[in-house]
Formats: C-alpha cells, structure tokens, sequence
C-alpha cells in the first residue's frame, strides 16, 4: 500500500516486506536538479569539468576503501555539494502531511499475519 504525504513538495510512503521505501523523487527534482540545471546553465564547462572530477574521485574512492583520502575527499564535496544546491538536505512536512505520515507509518508498523501462516491456520 503506498501513502501519498503532502506537504510543499509532497512525497509517498509505500510499505515492504521489510518495512517502507520513501520516494523523495519531487523533492529532487524540484529542489537538486533544478538547481543542477541552473548552475550548468551559469558555467558549463565548470560544471562539467568539476562533475567529471567527482566522478574521477568516486572511482579513486571505492577503490581506496572507507579510510582513503579520496573517500575522505568525496565525501567532504559531496556535503558540500548538497549545502550549495539544497540548503539544509530536509523535506519539509506541515499539519496535515505530519498527519498522513503518522498515520502511514503505524498502518505499516502494525503487525499483519504473514501469509503462509494464514493458509495454514485456516486449514
């Protein structure tokens, strides 16, 4: 079951087997690539060549392993990256979408019977 959540940019909650999955699609496209298309719009070749680095640094860090310099390094950037063009990286819920996520939240946190389980007892 999926929850739709309102809000200024609204966003679902759909449940799982192993609990919920949270879609913040809306969120980024209106909030991160907006601003991305923006800041590639300003400067183009900037932004591509600092892109193209990030990329180079995310390969150099998944080699490197946790404690590497270039994992430190695209990390660092990375945070960066997300103050520059998000500001505080939050998804803003109000009064009613408060509401609706609670409400989403303890129908998915209830326990339901799994259905193996209800085969068999009705048998």
């Amino acid at each position: 079951m999926t929850y739709r959540i309102d809000g200024p940019i609204p966003f679902t909650v759909t449940a799982t087997e192993a609990g919920a999955d949270i879609n913040i699609e809306r969120y980024l496209i209106r909030a991160l690539f907006v601003a991305l298309f923006e800041a590639a719009d300003n400067d183009p070749e900037g932004f591509g060549e600092e892109f193209a680095d990030m990329h180079a640094l995310s390969i150099s860090a998944q080699h490197g392993g946790r404690d590497s310099n270039a994992r430190h390094e695209f990390d660092t950037r990375m945070e960066r990256y997300l103050r520059e063009f998000l500001g505080e990286p939050v998804i803003e819920v109000y009064g009613d979408g408060v509401r609706q996520l609670r409400d989403a939240f303890t129908e998915i946190a209830t326990p339901r019977a799994v259905p193996g389980q209800q085969d068999r007892r009705t048998a």
